[in-house]
């Protein structure tokens, strides 16, 4: 036969003008009268696909000493990306890295590069190191969704919390809502798609794009009205713009006018004669109307502007069919296959034009296997389609073998009701996880026979999905009716055990063990079930019983050694893990028992190498090991390699809440607060009611200033536990901040009527006077919250609130008290602060030198005395900031600290360097943008100082530097 004709390549499909296809004839596309254009908005080249390993394997703890070879390959970099040399960039960048791979401004330009060059799973793993060294979130969340896109994974797109709106700038916000609309339209989700495109308008409806936005979605629902009506509305606010053309132009061709299509096709390609997207619709649409020596022309301007794209060389391959040139008919088609195969599957998951294309290329060359994958992930998604017609006519030359639900199904359909049958499918479909599905076939098979095996099988899937409760009846209906169902039996002590029933599971241990004494796995539970009893010599009995019958039982010498740790049997202990390290080293259960036995013996480093060990050996395979490993960084004072560890348990297990609250607190430590909120938002679902767990996370929520976050995870706490202090406690505290006064303080009365020895109740009186503007008040309150329990913290109250009333009363109050405690460092810093408010800097620097004595290592306190003396103008500032930042690399405020420190020592190299990170780290702060604008204009960078220093000023908050900030901006008019 001739060609395969195609109607349609997004929404409708090929068809066969045959029974066979000629090896090298190519499907051929018939372009007009289309519901859709068939060239519309896909991928423009594919040919970065490989990942950089030397990006995943990029990490920085501290800032090394400046190489200044380091950003001149930057500002080099920079300056290629401007004139659109990305390859030329890209080199100069990893150039960059290799001097100094701390550099964040470096891998955010190179994730930015390598998307402008194609280079898309590239980009991704430069823009995620870049987050994971701590640039802020706002600065490459909408190029990183691009990326994840451009990879075919919509969904992670509108689900995942690194790509919320919460917490970006408005203009962020505005693209990551196309973003989203893109993403949504591609799932097959419309009105959530629009309604994104509208929540952008909402923000900013001057924008021509968010009207254009809107038309591949109306298309999409046949809205052809609707569609040229956001046209006219992007064409009112910019007539000239090519977008405009091109998307009246699809409205037309999708509606079957295509001399109106064509005309604004011209005019598109008039305006911006690199366009790609149109010159693929008009080259299309050419070779529709059979105007082949145009449609040649067009093809040709487009694989010599865009050599890389695939829809070019499938349209030459059209060509050079009609004019009989087959060899260049495989020669075009193979570069259709050498573009497209390298790209993932999900990348074309939601590109079903990329998907047929592949597999009309792959078919054309007669390499139907091929073609199979690409043809039937194309049907998954336009079912019914003709292309089945293709599928079965590759399928009767292949011999597919059944598996084994498909086998059963089918039994299944011509014998229904056989219990028997029933149960092995659900045995098979449990084995794939799929519990739900076996609970509802072990369900429809008890109605024909009630049987013990049944009754096991659905008491297991049961605990599949959760039930406890009912797979409890079942097992136990199971066990009873026929004492033999050893799965049923060893299923239930579990539960048993579980559910502090521990003597009804030695009962059930038991039973198994006189039933088969010799069997060690039975031996091994009811140790377990003895434990539970508190019955630790019969359970050390019983684990060396099981050991004995047999030596390769893993389990029970985990479980013995368990309990020689916690006798403190170091020996013993050794030996078991040993042996099962022996003999599998890749068991990490036996690793993390280790670890346990270090810290215990206080061998810290020999706990951070098992628990390591283990997490590169499961990583979330075992939760239990990586959350010990991402707390024991946090420890031993490793934030950013606790983060690390974190992150990618977060990438595995999204809604693990244990993983949750250690992800927030490591997020936090790093200073990274909208990714604690977004962690935070998460565990609160999945804490559901449990009312310690909801405080816990309210605590965090207030850590990361998410008041409205930490009331919503109280009353779910209160719901359950009406009277439950620490909640009541914390509500109040947040009804205060949030400026319900009548609600917090009825609520402060009851707390200081029930524990009115606690200092707590009047502190937080002293609380709400200060938010009512009451600071005598506020005053007696701490005053009484530090007679009923003296501390650092009550004092610091005090402390507070004396300070705005009788500065000198508040000076005497801490002064007596840091004589009597030398070692508080509170209420030392709080000292030093005040003297740093009244301006007595040279007091300020004695206080704090003398804090740094106590605590070398504490950043802040380092800090602190840095911008002390930076304000002294004291040589000494830089040296004192750069030991501030060895202490703590990935704070912003310390890195800019740092950074300013440097640029008044006129070192303006390392300024840069440290300014462009703190920026990148936390673009919301106007003094670091002031900072980083005056270390510009001292490089020449004058244009980039001036956005800086715009974003700075806008509005008239004010902030440390604001009156410079202004001076500078007026030299730059």
């Amino acid at each position: 036969m001739g060609g395969l004709p195609v109607q349609q390549m997004r929404h409708d499909l090929p068809q066969t003008e045959g029974a066979g296809s000629r090896h090298g004839a190519v499907p051929s596309l018939s372009i007009g009268r289309v519901k859709t254009n068939p060239f519309h908005r896909t991928a423009r080249t594919l040919p970065g696909l490989a990942l950089t390993l030397s990006l995943a394997l990029m990490s920085a703890s501290t800032f090394p000493a400046i190489d200044s070879k380091a950003g001149k390959f930057y500002e080099d970099a920079l300056t290629r990306y401007e004139k659109k040399d990305y390859p030329g960039a890209i080199v100069q960048l990893k150039s960059a890295l290799q001097a100094d791979r701390s550099m964040l401004p470096v891998h955010v330009l190179l994730g930015k590069t390598l998307m402008a060059n194609g280079e898309v799973v590239a980009a991704e793993a430069a823009f995620t190191e870049a987050l994971r060294l701590g640039v802020n979130r706002t600065e490459i969340a909408v190029p990183l969704a691009r990326a994840v896109m451009a990879q075919g994974r919509q969904k992670e797109v509108v689900e995942q919390e690194r790509f919320q709106l919460a917490g970006l700038s408005a203009d962020t916000q505005v693209q990551m809502l196309l973003v989203r609309s893109s993403a949504f339209s591609d799932l097959g989700d419309m009105r959530s798609a629009l309604k994104s495109v509208e929540d952008a308008r909402a923000i900013d409806p001057s924008l021509p794009e968010l009207w254009l936005a809107e038309v591949p979605i109306r298309i999409r629902a046949g809205q052809f009205t609707e569609a040229l009506a956001v046209v006219a509305k992007a064409r009112a606010l910019n007539p000239a713009s090519p977008e405009v053309h091109y998307q009246q132009a699809s409205i037309l061709h999708v509606q079957g006018d295509l001399p109106g299509a064509m005309a604004a096709y011209d005019k598109a390609i008039a305006a911006e004669p690199n366009y790609v997207e149109a010159r693929v619709a008009r080259a299309g649409l050419l070779l529709d109307l059979r105007r082949n020596d145009e449609a040649a022309k067009d093809v040709s301007a487009l694989l010599a502007r865009a050599p890389g794209e695939a829809r070019g060389w499938y349209l030459a391959s059209l060509l050079a069919e009609r004019e009989g040139k087959q060899q260049a008919v495989k020669l075009n088609l193979r570069k259709v296959t050498d573009l497209l195969d390298p790209a993932p599957i999900d990348f074309m998951r939601y590109r079903p034009q990329i998907l047929m294309l592949n597999g009309l290329a792959h078919y054309g060359l007669g390499e139907r296997e091929k073609a199979t994958p690409y043809l039937e992930a194309f049907q998954h998604t336009q079912p019914g389609s003709p292309v089945s017609k293709l599928l079965a006519n590759i399928y009767m030359g292949q011999q597919n073998h059944d598996k084994a639900i498909e086998a059963i199904d089918q039994y299944l359909r011509a014998h229904p009701g056989d219990a028997q049958a029933m149960a092995l499918l659900a045995s098979a479909h449990m084995a794939k996880g799929r519990h739900a599905r076996a609970a509802n076939l072990m369900q429809e098979a008890l109605r024909g026979k009630d049987a013990a095996e049944l009754h096991t099988a659905y008491g297991l899937s049961l605990m599949g999905v959760g039930q406890s409760a009912n797979a409890l009846t079942e097992l136990e209906t199971a066990y009873k009716k026929d004492p033999g169902q050893t799965q049923a039996a060893f299923a239930l002590v579990g539960i048993y055990l579980r559910s502090n029933q521990a003597p009804k599971a030695l009962a059930v241990a038991k039973a198994l063990v006189t039933r088969q004494p010799s069997n060690p796995s039975f031996h091994n539970l009811l140790a377990l079930a003895k434990t539970g009893n508190r019955d630790t010599a019969g359970a050390r009995a019983s684990f060396e019983q099981a050991i004995a019958l047999d030596p390769t039982l893993v389990t029970a010498r985990i479980n013995l050694a368990r309990l020689e740790i916690a006798d403190k049997k170091w020996e013993r202990s050794k030996e078991l893990l040993d042996g099962v390290l022996k003999a599998d080293e890749r068991n990490t259960e036996a690793m993390y028992e280790m670890a346990v036995m270090a810290e215990r013996q206080s061998r810290p480093d020999d706990a951070l190498r098992w628990l390591q060990k283990a997490f590169d050996v499961a990583g979330t395979k075992d939760m239990r090991s990586s959350l010990a490993l991402v707390d024991l960084h946090m420890r031993q004072g490793r934030p950013a390699e606790a983060l690390k560890v974190a992150q990618r348990l977060a990438a595995n297990v999204p809604d693990d809440l244990a993983m949750l609250m250690a992800l927030t607190r490591v997020q936090l430590a790093n200073g990274d607060v909208q990714g604690a909120k977004n962690s935070l938002t998460t565990a609160t679902r999945v804490a559901n009611f449990d009312a310690p767990v909801q405080v816990e996370i309210a605590l965090l929520q207030l850590a990361a200033r998410n008041l409205s976050g930490a009331a919503y995870s109280l009353d779910k706490a209160l719901s359950t536990k009406a009277d439950y202090l620490p909640a009541q406690v914390l509500m109040a505290e947040v009804e205060t901040k949030q400026g319900e006064f009548a609600k917090a303080e009825a609520r402060i009365q009851q707390i200081i009527k029930k524990e009115p020895r606690l200092h707590i109740g009047y502190s937080l009186s002293g609380d709400l006077a200060l938010a009512r503007r009451q600071p005598q008040q506020a005053v007696e309150h701490y005053r009484r919250a530090f007679q009923a329990q003296p501390s650092s913290e009550t004092l610091s109250r005090l402390y507070g609130s004396l300070v705005t009333v009788d500065p000198k009363a508040a000076s005497e109050v801490a002064e007596r008290w840091s004589k009597d405690h030398p070692g508080d460092l509170a209420v030392g810093r709080m000292l030093a602060e005040g003297h740093v408010r009244r301006g007595d800097l040279a007091a300020a620097r004695t206080q704090f030198e003398k804090l740094r004595q106590l605590a070398p290592k504490d950043a802040g306190l380092v800090n602190d005395l840095a911008n002390v003396l930076i304000r002294l103008k004291d040589p000494k500032a830089m040296e004192v900031a750069e030991q501030a930042l060895a202490a703590a690399p990935n704070s912003a405020a310390v890195i800019d600290t740092a950074g300013w420190a440097a640029l008044q020592a006129g070192k303006l190299d390392r300024a840069l360097q440290l300014l462009r990170d703190a920026r990148l780290r936390n673009p919301d702060s106007r003094e670091t943008r002031y900072h980083l604008a005056a270390a510009l204009v001292k490089s020449g960078r004058k244009a980039e100082a001036k956005e800086e220093l715009d974003t700075a000023l806008r509005g008239k908050v004010g902030f440390d530097g604001r009156e410079d900030a202004e001076s500078l901006l007026l030299t730059l008019k």
